[in-house]
Formats: C-alpha cells, sequence, structure tokens
C-alpha cells in the first residue's frame, strides 16, 4: 500500500480511503467494539434498571447493538448526504439520560406501565431528532458558534470528564463496593496500561493494531488466573432478539419534550467536536468545503440514526469519542474498516448472547484500556486549541469553561438545589463547557489589530546610518 507523506508523518497506518486486508481490518474492528460495546449498551441497562422495566431489558439491549451497527454503516459509508464518511462509530448516548429518565418517571407517575414509559420515551425522541436533522443543514453559517477553540474546548473536556468513569473501573467500577480500589483491581488496570504502551510502541505495524485488543487479553487472562472473572450472568438472555419497528408504540407530551430537544441541539455541538478530532487524527483537513461537508453528513447521520434508534425500540445514538482514541492508538483510520464495525454490532443486535460475552471483561481490565482511550481524546482536543493563539481572550474563554465544566464534575451536588430542567443542562460536564464557550466567543470583543504605525518605524528604526 502506497501512502501519502502527510500520513506517513501523522504516524497512520491506513488512511482514511485506503482499504486495509480482511486480517488488519477485522483486528481493528474488534478493538473498536471492544472500546465502545460497554458505552452501548450501558445506557440501556441504567434505564432499564432505573425505571424498572425488568423483561424488557435484554430486548433494549440487543436493540442498542443493532441499531449500532446500521448507524455506524451509515456515517462511515456516507449514503448520498447522509454520514461524515470518517471512521466514526456510532452508539447510544449517555446525554440523554436525564431527560429519558424523567420522561420515564412522569409517564409511570401517572400509573403507566413500562410498555406506556417506552412507548412515551420513543416518541419523543423520535420527534427531537428532527432538531439535529434541521441544524444539520445550517452547520456552514454557524461559524462564530462552531470555532476551532469551541471544538476543542468540547473535546478536551469530553475526555477528560470521560476520565472519571474509566478511572472509577480502573479501581473496581461504580457498583464495586468495598471492592473499590482493591489492590488486585488496580494491578489489574496497570498490567493492561503496560501491556497496551508496548504493544503500541512496537516496530510491527500488526503488533501495534492489535495494542488495545491484546492489552485487553492479556488483562483477562491474568484476572482468570487470579478468580476475577465472574461467569454467572453469562447466557441468561434470550438468545436471539429480532428488531420489531415501534415494538412499543409511540407517545407524545410537549412538556417533556422540551429538554430532550435541547439535548439533540448540544449532541450535534459535541458531534462536530467528535468529527473534528476524527479528522486531526485521520490527518483530514479541519476547515474548508470538505470539511463543512463531512461535519453537516455527520450531524445529518447522526439524527436520522437517533430517529432509526426510536422506531428499533432503543435510545438516541450519536458519535462515539473513545473510537477517536483507538483511531489515533492503532495508526488505522480507513473507514472501511467502520462497515466491519457495522456488521459485527449488527449481528451482535441479532445474538445478544455474544454481546454478554464481551461483557465478561472485568471492569479493572476494561478501565486500563479506557482510561489510556480517553486521556488521548483530551490530547487531541488539546492538539485543536494548540492550532490557536492562545490571546487573552481565547485564554479567559478556556479558563472559564473549563472551570465550570470539570467543576461540575468534581462536585456534582453543586447543581443539586436547581430547578430540573436547569439542572439537567447544568450538571453535565460536555454541555455546560461547551455553551459557556459558546457564549463567551460570542460576548468577548476580538482584540484589536496592532497599529499599523508601529508596523512601519519598526523596520525604519532597524535600517542602517548612512
Amino acid at each position: 500500500m502506497a501512502q501519502n507523506p502527510a500520513i506517513s508523518t501523522s504516524g497512520l497506518i491506513y488512511g482514511l480511503d485506503d482499504t486495509p486486508p480482511p486480517g488488519p481490518s477485522t483486528l481493528a474492528a474488534i478493538q473498536h467494539i471492544l472500546a465502545s460495546v460497554v458505552g452501548i449498551v450501558t445506557p440501556a441497562l441504567v434505564i432499564g434498571g432505573v425505571l424498572g422495566l425488568g423483561e424488557h431489558i435484554p430486548y433494549l439491549v440487543a436493540m442498542s447493538l443493532f441499531v449500532s451497527g446500521v448507524a455506524t454503516f451509515i456515517q462511515c459509508r456516507r449514503i448520498g448526504p447522509v454520514g461524515s464518511g470518517l471512521l466514526s462509530v456510532q452508539g447510544t448516548s449517555f446525554a440523554f439520560l436525564g431527560a429519558i429518565l424523567a420522561a420515564g418517571f412522569a409517564v409511570k407517575a401517572r400509573g403507566g406501565t413500562p410498555e406506556d414509559m417506552l412507548a412515551m420515551i420513543f416518541g419523543l425522541c423520535l420527534v427531537g431528532c428532527l432538531v439535529e436533522i434541521v441544524l444539520s443543514r445550517f452547520v456552514e453559517r454557524l461559524g462564530r458558534i462552531i470555532t476551532p477553540t469551541v471544538t476543542g474546548i468540547v473535546i478536551t473536556v469530553i475526555g477528560l470528564s470521560l476520565v472519571k468513569v474509566g478511572f472509577t473501573d480502573f479501581a473496581g467500577g461504580a457498583n464495586a463496593g468495598e471492592t473499590l480500589g482493591d489492590p488486585v483491581n488496580l494491578l489489574l488496570g496497570l498490567v493492561v496500561i503496560a501491556a497496551i504502551l508496548v504493544l503500541s510502541f512496537h516496530k510491527r505495524p500488526m503488533v501495534r493494531i492489535s495494542a488495545i485488543m491484546g492489552g485487553l487479553v492479556f488483562g483477562c487472562l491474568v484476572a482468570a488466573l487470579l478468580g476475577r472473572i465472574d461467569v454467572s450472568a453469562f447466557g441468561t438472555g434470550p438468545f436471539v432478539a429480532l428488531p420489531i419497528p415501534f415494538r412499543y408504540g409511540i407517545d407524545f407530551d410537549l412538556g417533556l419534550f422540551v429538554p430532550i430537544a435541547f439535548l439533540y441541539l448540544i449532541t450535534a455541538i459535541e458531534t462536530t467536536g467528535d468529527l473534528t478530532a476524527n479528522s486531526v487524527i485521520a490527518g483530514e483537513p479541519v476547515k474548508g468545503p470538505l470539511y463543512i461537508s463531512r461535519i453537516k453528513g455527520g450531524i445529518l447521520a447522526d439524527g436520522i440514526n437517533s430517529g432509526l434508534a426510536a422506531i428499533f425500540n432503543t435510545f438516541p445514538n450519536t458519535t462515539f469519542s473513545q473510537n477517536n482514541g483507538v483511531i489515533q492508538m492503532t495508526g488505522v483510520a480507513s473507514r472501511h474498516v467502520g462497515l466491519y464495525i457495522a456488521a459485527i454490532l449488527t449481528v451482535l443486535g441479532f445474538f445478544p448472547i455474544i454481546g454478554n460475552l464481551l461483557l465478561l471483561v472485568p471492569k479493572p481490565v476494561l478501565g486500563g484500556a479506557t482510561l489510556v482511550l480517553f486521556g488521548t481524546i483530551a490530547v487531541a482536543g488539546i492538539r485543536i486549541l494548540a492550532t490557536q493563539e492562545i490571546d487573552r481572550r481565547r485564554a479567559y474563554i478556556m479558563a472559564v469553561s473549563f472551570g465550570l465544566g470539570l467543576g461540575v464534575t468534581l462536585v456534582p451536588e453543586a447543581t443539586q438545589q436547581l430547578p430540573d430542567f436547569v439542572r439537567q443542562v447544568f450538571a453535565t460536564p460536555i454541555t455546560l463547557s461547551g455553551l459557556t464557550a459558546i457564549l463567551l466567543s460570542l460576548a468577548l470583543p476580538e482584540p484589536q489589530p496592532e497599529s499599523p504605525r508601529a508596523a512601519v518605524v519598526a523596520p525604519m528604526e532597524s535600517e542602517p546610518t548612512t
């Protein structure tokens, strides 16, 4: 395979339009899936558990995998104007959890059944996706809003805020109880990080491509030797799940719709940040007509895929940040790998028992890998910010945005006295930092250009006298 100089200097093994052989493609695809499968199914598990959806949970999990596969195909393949054409994995969005749970509880308070709750949730999400679809057509007119400074801040906060999730798993997981921080958990996480680093800096490209999967496999082997793999829940769900459109029906309530509509707006901004980071890592342009076309197509696909998610009984989809870290670490940015990812995820959706197998990876092992991945996302954001001159205006935009965004991450109870809708907005670090960056970019004046007289006098003073 002939590589152009840009690809070689960026450290990529396969560029965006390269077609890796089936072996490397499958290997890279599996690593993307290992990095994202838990994120894809977790929102369904959380929503189902909190709302008491019981027997419906396995089906919701299966559909989250199925829709993620279809959505990833659309995003990577680019069908007409729909899709970014980048190696961008789609999965269930965590941003909607609060609004979806609020809608479910509201229906439950009225005496609604689990089926009623799901009908309302999917109806709200189906209408809400139109917000993102419409917004995608006007991206090029939002130049003062979607700036490199704003996207760099959003990407950096995405990575830094996810580090907490990765480190929690690294220490044993949110449900570890008294075993949180157990030295064995920390050892497993460190073993995975060490394995990933060793493989990532190996001279052979195939070894480098397999760094994440190799780290996870090695971590699982060590965990098995230590008796830390729990197989008790394996095989308890249905063996086959078939996609049935509108299985639970649809419903709508305007009062419950407003928070979800706003979150689709925020998701469009997050998707812009994810796709910009993807472009940076893949060595693709981050300005100009091609870049704008990809952003528009990516946001449009985000909205359409969320509509498909509502139709096929799962929750809104968005681009996944952690997969940008996989690209950076493996050196594989080929969008053709996305077709392999899509096929595997779709199959997992039909056979949820296979997805359950992936969930056997112990939390500390997964945490070791995601900790590295999330850190590389933050680095991608910093790289975008580094392309801009950090003048006084940008310094204050970054300072306030980072301060507020990371503040609610470190002190989440600070927003507990706010009204529910306001809290849903300001308790999310990505949302808060993104909105802050946008508002400050619009409010703070641009720096004035230097006086032309200074530019003229300076050379004159340096001229030799005769």
